[in-house]
């Protein structure tokens, strides 16, 4: 990967001929080729990195993320704190409105957690499930209360964003999905969906109007198209440029490329069910010493990806630096498959997504081709991610897959709750194992680190945890950590910096 937060490079494409109506918008607009579209206009509705950046536009959390490293600042409280173990202070912001006019009080942070519950209308079934009670002592406190000790709460509330209990209450849950009123710098003005997004500027908003006043999102999944978009001029901006035209985009003078180091890695998830030859951790051992990671990043990430040793990224609470990648050894994988009684290997389906990661099936396809050399048979089923994720949230018919992930809360103790504890439970803990892994003993250490409240000791811990996991376990096999990739048109005056989380919040851009 190339050094550095962001690199700027001169880039070209040879692009098919793309009509798409509508000319690009006036000096104070911007229109954008986005690679997601939304999912509903219910903040709640969706837990997708995708749908909540659309949602940041419109409504604020109660704190939100800011600038390059994702700094955690104030948004709808002004100020935080834990009182206790179990209990959580936010004093908010006074003379706040919603798109409607509507003031925003203490009863519409107390509605929109309690909402969170709701199956019906809630993708955050997990986070309600944690608050044991709400009060608001006065219109501009809140005090919340959760069931056990939770020490990434306050690090979530950027992603919970806060609706308008009037007016959701008085409306049908179909027009709460398509017609978003928040207090967010953006009004929404249209949303066809497949074709467009347009939002206007909120003159009213709380930290000053957006500098852009009108914005146009085209979400265009196809990648060529999406970049051909921006070639002809029909967009300004474009979001996920494609690895495999990256190379022949650099002679366009008119194009500027953005990138980053992403915080999100793509790894390989597999079950530990009793029986199953990946239960014996040399097995395991094997298949990660099998993987050629440094030609995957060549050959399929085209550079544009870095080799990872852990699921967690540096900025990450847990994150542990003495954690080593695995060395490519094929003769050493197989003396372990032998050890482990696998000489002649065995079958096993490995599943992920197609449309979701960059590069995800050619992935997949060569991590297939890497296990054959150690005499495993793995049968391919990519499928969109609609339908994979589904299955990964059931923890139905998944023994070995591909995935990616980073944690919005910057902690690693939440990303093992969801991805690596046992399943099942009143607490919802293992809500994405979707292969079953369990192990007791790592169930143990992680419900430890619960209440310990203090950064440094709680890192401590979570190394320690990263380690048994990652080491001594192999819980998973990391990859990679992907490069985010952005082009601009040049002469705009486009002032433009990629978020970690991937978000485009419009009011961080400028022109």
């Amino acid at each position: 990967m190339k050094k550095g937060v962001y690199l700027i490079f001169a880039i070209a494409v040879t692009v098919m001929a793309l009509a798409l109506s509508g000319p690009a918008l006036a000096a104070s607009s911007l229109v954008t080729a986005q690679d997601t579209p939304p999912r509903t206009m219910n903040p709640h509705g969706s837990d997708a990195d995708a749908n909540l950046s659309y949602m940041a536009n419109f409504f604020d959390g109660l704190l939100q993320r800011k600038g390059p490293e994702g700094t955690l600042a104030p948004a709808l409280a002004v100020r935080w704190e834990r009182l206790d173990e179990l209990t959580w202070k936010f004093e908010l912001r006074k003379g706040v409105k919603f798109h409607n006019g509507n003031p925003f009080t203490a009863a519409d942070v107390k509605f929109s957690f309690e909402r969170l519950s709701n199956p019906d209308v809630s993708e955050f079934i997990n986070t309600g499930k944690t608050i044991a009670a709400i009060e608001t002592p006065d219109d501009f406190t809140v005090v919340i209360k959760t069931k056990e000790p939770i020490p990434w709460f306050a690090n979530n509330m950027h992603q919970v964003f806060i609706m308008d209990k009037e007016s959701t209450e008085s409306r049908d849950p179909g027009e709460v999905g398509v017609k978003p009123i928040g207090t967010g710098a953006y009004k929404l003005v249209e949303w066809v969906k497949g074709s467009y997004v347009r939002m206007e500027a909120n003159e009213n908003y709380w930290e000053g109007a957006p500098a852009i006043q009108k914005v146009e999102v085209r979400p265009i999944t196809e990648s060529s198209t999406r970049f051909a978009a921006l070639a002809s001029g029909q967009a300004d901006l474009m979001s996920g440029v494609p690895v495999e035209l990256y190379d022949k985009i650099l002679k366009n003078s008119k194009l500027d490329v953005i990138s980053r180091p992403a915080r999100r890695s793509i790894f390989l998830a597999l079950g530990n069910k009793p029986g199953s030859p990946m239960n014996d951790v040399r097995v395991r051992k094997a298949m990660y010493m099998a993987i050629n990671e440094d030609e995957i990043i060549k050959k399929v990430m085209r550079g544009h990806a870095a080799p990872a040793a852990q699921v967690p990224d540096p900025p990450t609470i847990g994150y542990n630096g003495n954690i080593k990648r695995l060395s490519y050894d094929l003769g050493a994988a197989k003396k372990l498959m032998k050890e482990a009684g696998y000489e002649k290997g065995f079958e096993v389906t490995l599943s992920g997504p197609n449309d979701r990661y960059v590069q995800d099936e050619q992935i997949a396809e060569a991590v297939a081709k890497y296990l054959a050399k150690i005499g495993i048979k793995a049968k391919l089923d990519v499928k969109p991610k609609s339908i994979f994720f589904d299955q990964v949230a059931k923890g139905e018919g998944l023994e070995f897959y591909l995935i990616g992930w980073f944690d919005g809360t910057f902690d690693m103790g939440r990303t093992y709750y969801k991805l690596a504890h046992s399943r099942g439970g009143e607490k919802g803990y293992g809500s994405l194992n979707g292969a079953n892994y369990s192990d007791p003993e790592l169930d143990k250490l992680l419900e430890s680190t619960a209440d310990i409240v203090d950064p440094q000791e709680r890192g401590k811990v979570l190394q320690q945890l990263n380690k048994m996991a990652m080491v001594d376990k192999i819980v998973w096999i990391p990859l990679h950590y992907q490069e985010d990739l952005y082009a601009i048109q040049k002469g705009k005056g486009i002032k433009f910096q990629p978020r970690p989380d991937r978000w485009m919040v419009y009011k961080e851009i400028s022109k």
